[in-house]
Order: C-alpha cells, then sequence, then structure tokens
C-alpha cells in the first residue's frame, strides 16, 4: 500500500497524518520538535510514505527538509507559491498563511456548489471564504482564546494569568471564571455574528469548523454548523496530489 504524509508544524505541536489511496486518513500523530525526527522515523518505517507535503507556520521546519526528501520521491514544501487547485484571489498572497489555503481546498471539494466559510480556531480565529466558482477570497482574522486571555493579563496590573482550561459558565462567579466566560462567550457571539453576517450576502452559504479549540464551544453557538478537526490535512493531501499526481 502507497500513501500520503501530511505534516502541519504549528508554533507549540506537530501534527502528522497519512492517507491511504483511497484518500482515507488513516493515521494521526502529534509530535514534539525535539521528537518529530524519531517520530517520523518509526511513520516511515511503517507506512512507506512515497510522496509527502509539509506545510509550517514558522522557520523551525526548515531542518527537516532535507530529512523528508531522502525518504520520499516527492516532496512538497507549501509556500506562497505552490500551486493548487483553487483560485487565490487574496490581494496580499505574500502574507497568506498556507494552512489558511489548505483548509479553503479542502471545503470547497468537500462542498463545491457551496460558497464556504471555513473557521479555524487557533492562535488567532481565521475566516477562510471560497466561492463556488473556485476563488479564495479572504476573510477576517481576530485574537484566539488564549490570546484574549493572556491580553487581558498582559495589558492590566491586576487581572490574573488565565488558562483556557478551567470552569467555564456564562455567569462567571470570580475573576477567573468571569475572564474566560468573556474570551469565550465573546468569541462565540462574534462567530455567530459574522456567520449570519455572510449568511445574509452569500447565497448557498456552507460553514465548517475547525482547529484545537473547537471543543471549547461545544453547545455555544447559536448557528448551526459542521465541525471537522481534520480539515486542514484534508487540504493538504489534496494539494499533495494535484502536485504529484502520478507518484505512487
Amino acid at each position: 500500500m502507497s500513501a500520503n504524509l501530511c505534516i502541519d508544524w504549528g508554533n507549540t505541536r506537530i501534527k502528522v497524518a497519512i492517507f491511504n489511496n483511497e484518500d482515507q486518513l488513516i493515521d494521526m500523530k502529534v509530535f514534539s520538535e525535539d521528537g518529530i525526527r524519531e517520530g517520523l522515523i518509526e511513520v516511515f518505517a511503517e507506512y512507506k510514505p512515497a510522496k509527502g507535503i509539509l506545510c509550517s507556520v514558522t522557520e523551525n521546519s526548515v531542518a527537516i527538509e532535507p530529512f523528508l526528501k531522502e525518504n520520499m520521491r516527492a516532496v512538497v514544501v507549501m509556500n506562497n507559491n505552490t500551486p493548487v487547485p483553487i483560485m487565490n484571489a487574496y490581494s496580499s498572497p505574500g502574507t497568506l498563511g498556507a494552512d489558511r489555503v489548505a483548509m479553503a481546498v479542502a471545503a470547497y471539494f468537500a462542498n463545491p456548489d457551496k460558497n464556504n466559510l471555513v473557521i479555524c480556531l487557533g492562535t488567532c480565529i481565521t475566516y477562510n471564504f471560497v466561492q463556488k466558482n473556485k476563488a479564495f477570497r479572504g476573510g477576517a482574522i481576530s485574537p484566539g482564546l488564549r490570546m484574549r486571555l493572556q491580553a487581558m493579563h498582559h495589558f492590566t496590573s491586576k487581572l490574573p494569568d488565565v488558562k483556557a482550561e478551567g470552569d467555564l459558565l456564562l455567569l462567571g462567579y470570580d475573576t477567573e471564571t468571569c475572564m474566560r466566560s468573556g474570551a469565550v462567550y465573546g468569541m462565540a457571539a462574534e462567530i455567530d455574528g459574522i456567520l449570519s453576517e455572510y449568511a445574509s450576502q452569500y447565497p448557498d452559504f456552507n460553514a465548517v469548523l475547525t482547529g484545537g479549540d473547537v471543543p471549547f464551544f461545544d453547545g455555544k453557538l447559536k448557528s448551526k454548523i459542521f465541525a471537522d478537526p481534520n480539515l486542514l490535512m484534508k487540504g493538504l493531501n489534496i494539494i499533495l496530489k494535484h502536485n504529484a499526481p502520478h507518484i505512487r
């Protein structure tokens, strides 16, 4: 069996996904930067992928690129010039994160008859809009959950450093729970409001929620929205196949 290797190299952790020839996600692993080389050695031994793709938000991933090229016949390193199967209509492509494009690709191919908005809940919230004419248009960026909590602590003299994990109620009962309530329910209200605006302006509208902080918003959103934690990896696999279609 030939397999595809997809790597999402983030600021705090590295996710590695394996897809089979039928585009099924068959395994997902998470590594630290210190453990990525040893982890990939195990992945290569078990799945023997012929081609792979690396999407990174940090320069630290450059060191692993020669190792990837030594172990696979084709390696795509995502950047602003990587060919993708949708049109990029973003006016400043040089500042556009490759992960945002990959998520838009996955959303489009899952629902090609819809105008798709991908909402990714990570360090920042990114809103990524791809129209059914295959054009990625952009969207919006706002602070994520932990960034909001950290900002309240950093820019005041008395508010504490509050973690995202912990008691969460609409009506906070102390300073910590009030800050957490404001961050989470404030984000939920923002997301619902933006979804409403898009739905009112674009027919055949569809939205997808993804990112590591999705569990914090279970039951908090008024809008009905499908969550797909693996959307980015699915998009990377599509882009990999687009760039190395004949390698098996």
